[in-house]
């Protein structure tokens, strides 16, 4: 299953990390759609019905757009059928968070929007999970495996941007995990940030019966937890591995249903860490969500190259170009909370701090 997952990146940043390539080989940055940018807020701790960034064709919105064509989208978590006849989504009397790949044939709230090929992907830093234990559950944040890049954006005089380098230098992963878009060198535009989790879902969009504005909703589709997560939970989202898996699942006009089917597939290719039961509360949305701890001594254990090439993005990000998580806190509450945060230990608090002093105007 997943219910709950973290994006943190700006709109912007969002837009630039899912880049992709045109058809004739040109790189683009999907457009948000109109308003939905406004919509969007970046969180360390999102729940099902909170808003979420998604990539799909832009066709379902311009049927003349280009067949090649993505933009971006805010959509509600938990998937409302077009069907439902109720006046308030709230009065759905079953979860939709999330649907079982081997079941979407099989359900109407499902397949429906499959035959119509409204097929999206959902975009997160990544995802949490809790592993039964014999008291209580303990969570693990899930990710795509970073690679070197994060850091090198930040000018030669920093000299913290000099030992960051030096350190991701020596734990980079392995070339073969290596994303297009954190690859030195590259052409310009390139996104050498977070690299985004990308995830199949399916979409659909409900007009309230007596009339309003649609809303548009998603479900997170599940396989079978690959065997480097199997030891945490059964289930895990069907992740989108690479530009071209991407591209095919939301080709809706040349990939057949069926055949779109065929790329849910559990994967190997993640990473994971174990983090404080802070997030088992959605209310709580701060970097310590993320913060890896030693199952042990609950202290910040020894990282591993991904989770540095994580620490390292989220200090060497400029704050003044984020927004801030909206946390429902007065301007005083952030400041207090900021100062609290800056006597403790880690980059991810820093940056929360820079984050909340400096948070990114329009």
């Amino acid at each position: 299953m997943c219910g709950r997952t973290a994006c943190t990146l700006a709109p912007d940043e969002v837009s630039r990390a899912c880049s992709y390539r045109s058809r004739g080989g040109q790189r683009r940055e999907p457009r948000w759609r109109e308003g939905d940018a406004d919509k969007y807020r970046p969180s360390y701790n999102k729940s099902p019905q909170s808003m979420s960034p998604v990539l799909l064709s832009h066709r379902h919105f311009d049927k003349t757009a280009p067949v090649d064509e993505c933009v971006l989208a805010s959509m509600r978590w938990g998937l409302v059928p077009a069907w439902f006849k109720e006046n308030d989504p709230r009065k759905m009397q079953y979860s939709t968070n999330n649907c079982r790949s081997e079941n979407i044939l099989e359900k109407k709230t499902y397949k429906d929007p499959l035959i119509k090929g409204q097929r999206c992907v959902i975009l997160a830093d990544g995802f949490y999970e809790w592993r039964r234990q014999e008291k209580d559950k303990q969570p693990f944040f899930i990710y795509f495996p970073q690679t070197k890049g994060t850091s090198e954006e930040k000018t030669e005089d920093d000299p913290m941007t000099s030992t960051r380098n030096k350190e991701n230098s020596e734990t980079a992963c392995p070339p073969e995990l290596a994303s297009p878009d954190s690859t030195q060198g590259g052409e310009p535009g390139e996104w050498t940030g977070w690299k985004l989790l990308t995830m199949a879902g399916l979409f659909d969009c409900w007009t309230p019966p007596g009339g309003g504005e649609p809303l548009y909703t998603y479900s997170v589709i599940t396989v079978n937890a690959s065997k480097s997560l199997e030891s945490i939970h059964d289930r895990m989202p069907a992740v989108l591995d690479g530009e071209e898996e991407v591209r095919r699942w939301l080709d809706f006009g040349d990939v057949k249903s069926l055949d779109a089917l065929k790329l849910l597939q559990s994967k190997n290719s993640l990473s994971f860490h174990p983090v404080s039961s802070l997030v088992n509360n959605s209310r709580n949305n701060s970097p310590e969500c993320l913060q890896p701890v030693d199952l042990n001594s609950k202290k910040e254990p020894k990282p591993t190259a991904s989770s540095k090439m994580m620490m390292s993005w989220l200090k060497s990000s400029a704050p003044s170009k984020r927004k801030a998580p909206d946390t429902g806190e007065s301007p005083e509450e952030k400041e207090i909370k900021a100062e609290a945060q800056s006597k403790s230990a880690g980059g991810l608090q820093q940056w929360l701090q820079g984050a909340n002093k400096k948070p990114r105007t329009k």
